[in-house]
């Protein structure tokens, strides 16, 4: 992949407008679970969509269709036309007051061809495709979405949404991306009707207890230099590595055994990256312990709460592997491959309720992030086929990537080949470091990378 250092265009964007539901919705007051209100959830969630023109659709603007779609859609999650206030002891609670959600319609002087692989994570344009609207990107009191549908001038167009993390998460988000996709093709109802019942799924109990390690949380106070110290996101690159189906065989011929039998394409990425990214960042102390902690999401899994299909909150958390560094550097990928699959097996439904008594007992405490990396794979989520009328899009997905968090999206490369590009944050003198590990293992291509 290469971006572009010298591509230059224009967007313009028109007067910023509210769109709400196109019916009178209930106004009322709806709390969020205690999985939802934690404080590592405050914030937004960014997605980018890019779609080439289709004939089929030509004389219909992407912009007016999706516009109609999202105000019928709204009637029926019409909590995400509210604003979120904060109650007793921090609990976010949603006030239904149907102000609706931020929209802005947009023209690109560009042809998505010209974008080329900008268009992938990290997507050094998404300022331009995803406006920040000044005062928009809180957590209380601030609009719940903020959607913008740009035009090409070759009939294509990009579609950059963004969502208050605590009241979806990536399954509850494709869910309402669905339904848009279903009204603008004329359905006079969403196919799976959205459930709210926060009250009931994933809050705390009564007394909470704390009954599982959840190592995620662990905060650690001590005078050794903290991860923390050098991942300034300031000054972090961003950059994204795409992983064909020969370079998960080479990962999955280096763990092959009748061990791993269990072992997923996400499973070996994780352990791979975790370990790579050590490596580059080289603690000082062979024994400081490093984590990684894997996003897990609770739903139709055996042994998990009965959450219901159309439950759209935050149904996952994200037990973490830990290991000293030094040993996983110096370990084959087996060793992380079985941190990962240890750390995956604690998921359960006592898991779940104790995370939710965490959030209670210690008041919502953030995920540490000292020397932790915490990994998201959406491939599963089907954002790469959010269909408007113009067909897949050549990127759906994620650009997201913090100096603690990286996601896993669905991408057809040149070669036509089905991969995975996962974005990732590294300080300058990290990444070199990063790609050779990579290289060493794979021999995958790197994206160039930008400040």
């Amino acid at each position: 992949m290469a971006f572009s250092s010298t591509l230059v265009f224009t967007v313009k964007r028109r007067e910023l407008e509210l769109v709400v539901p196109t019916i009178p919705t209930p106004r009322e007051i709806k709390k969020l679970s205690d999985i939802d209100d934690q404080e590592g959830f405050r914030f937004q969630i960014p997605l980018i969509f890019f779609y080439r023109d289709n004939p089929s659709m030509r004389g219909k603007d992407p912009v007016g269709v999706i516009r109609e779609g999202l105000a019928k859609t709204l009637v029926y999650y019409y909590p995400f036309a509210g604003r979120i206030i904060e109650g007793d002891n921090r609990k976010l609670i949603v006030d239904c007051n149907g102000k609706g959600v931020l929209f802005v319609e947009a023209n690109a002087n560009i042809k998505i061809e010209q974008l080329g692989d900008n268009i992938l994570p990290p997507c050094p344009f998404m300022e331009e495709f995803l406006h920040d609207v000044p005062g928009s990107g809180g957590i209380i009191g601030c609009p719940l979405l903020l959607i913008q549908v740009t035009r090409f001038i070759c009939g294509g167009f990009a579609l950059g949404i963004r969502v208050n993390h605590t009241m979806a998460d990536g399954y509850g988000i494709k869910q309402f991306l669905n339904a848009i996709t279903e009204f603008v093709k004329g359905a006079s109802a969403p196919s799976i009707p959205p459930i709210w019942q926060r009250e009931q799924y994933l809050n705390a109990r009564s007394p909470p207890r704390i009954t599982c390690t959840h190592n995620e949380f662990e905060q650690i106070t001590h005078n050794k230099p903290s991860s923390d110290d050098i991942m300034d996101s300031d000054k972090l690159i961003r950059t994204a590595i795409f992983f064909s189906p020969k370079d998960i065989q080479a990962l999955r011929n280096q763990v092959s055994s009748a061990n791993f039998l269990r072992c997923s394409r996400s499973d070996l990425l994780t352990a791979f990256l975790w370990k790579c990214r050590t490596v580059a960042l080289n603690p000082a102390d062979p024994d400081e312990m490093v984590r990684v902690s894997i996003i897990i999401n609770a739903r139709g899994k055996q042994g998990m709460p009965d959450i219901p299909t159309g439950y759209y909150g935050n149904a996952f958390t994200y037990p973490a592997a830990v290991s000293k560094a030094g040993i996983l550097c110096t370990s084959p990928l087996s060793y992380a491959v079985h941190l990962v699959l240890n750390a995956k097996a604690q998921m359960s439904d006592e898991y779940i309720k104790s995370v939710a008594d965490l959030m209670v007992i210690k008041k919502r405490p953030k995920y540490t992030t000292n020397w932790n990396f915490i990994v998201s794979d959406i491939t599963r989520l089907g954002f790469d086929k959010v269909d408007f009328g113009w067909d897949n899009p050549v990127y759906g997905g994620s650009t997201f990537a913090d100096p603690v968090i990286s996601s896993y999206n669905n991408f057809k490369n040149s070669n036509g080949e089905d991969g995975v590009v996962v974005p990732i944050c590294l300080p300058p003198l990290a990444v070199e470091k990063f790609q050779y590990e990579v290289k060493k293992m794979t021999l995958n291509q790197f994206a160039h990378s930008k400040l």
